[in-house]
């Protein structure tokens, strides 16, 4: 007799925990991006629901779930392609955040990082643009950067993150990387332009989660 397995859906369409692959495969199916994994034991999946799917799926797979943003670029001359594109994903508000960075020519992902509890998908945008400037100011690159976020562009030309998301025993790593990201704003200068995607226009932008 087949040992019995309980399926934790992390992010799906309708996240929980199924006593069946059929039902968990109705959750997943067509949903970009979902984290899922078994059990064995039900109060062991019912732990690993509680916290977080990279703790049990590990980063890497998380990663290579995200599909890459089909840009039709013949269409749009005006886009940029020698340059990086940056997006954050936020499952609630607040809620479990990360963002990322890819080329935008080619969709490569460049930088990833999170999830982290209790964030914002405007703090996300926040973190991901100043990374990817300190990035390529530690490599002497200049390439432009595009975020589909007006907010968080202008707490970058601001050097200052003015979330009123109020800090947490569940959300101080959070605060941890803002303190860091507006030191390095009010310490550092920088050539890139920061660029607004235009969405309505182009699509979503590569660096995109796929989640919406």
């Amino acid at each position: 007799m087949a040992q019995r397995k309980f399926y934790v859906v992390w992010e799906g369409h309708n996240p929980g925990i199924y006593d069946s692959w059929d039902d968990c495969k109705d959750q997943v199916e067509g949903y970009p991006g979902a984290k899922y994994k078994a059990f064995n034991d039900q109060s062991e999946a019912t732990e690993a629901f509680r916290g977080s799917a990279d703790e049990h799926i590990g980063i890497l797979k998380t990663i290579a779930s995200h599909k890459p943003v089909n840009v039709n670029y013949e269409a749009f001359p005006e886009i940029i392609l020698d340059s990086i594109a940056v997006d954050a994903a936020c499952s609630k508000n607040p809620g479990p955040m990360e963002y990322r960075g890819v080329d935008t020519k080619t969709g490569a992902q460049i930088f990833h990082f999170g999830p982290l509890e209790d964030g914002t998908n405007n703090i996300g945008e926040f973190l991901a643009i100043v990374h990817a400037l300190a990035m390529m100011k530690k490599e002497g690159s200049t390439f432009p950067i595009y975020s589909d976020s007006r907010t968080a562009q202008a707490w970058v030309r601001d050097r200052k993150c003015k979330t009123n998301l109020q800090r947490t025993a569940r959300n101080g790593k959070i605060f941890e990387l803002i303190a860091r990201a507006e030191y390095w704003l009010q310490n550092n200068t920088y050539t890139n332009r920061i660029i607004k995607w235009k969405t309505e226009e182009w699509g979503e932008i590569p660096a995109d989660f796929g989640r919406k």
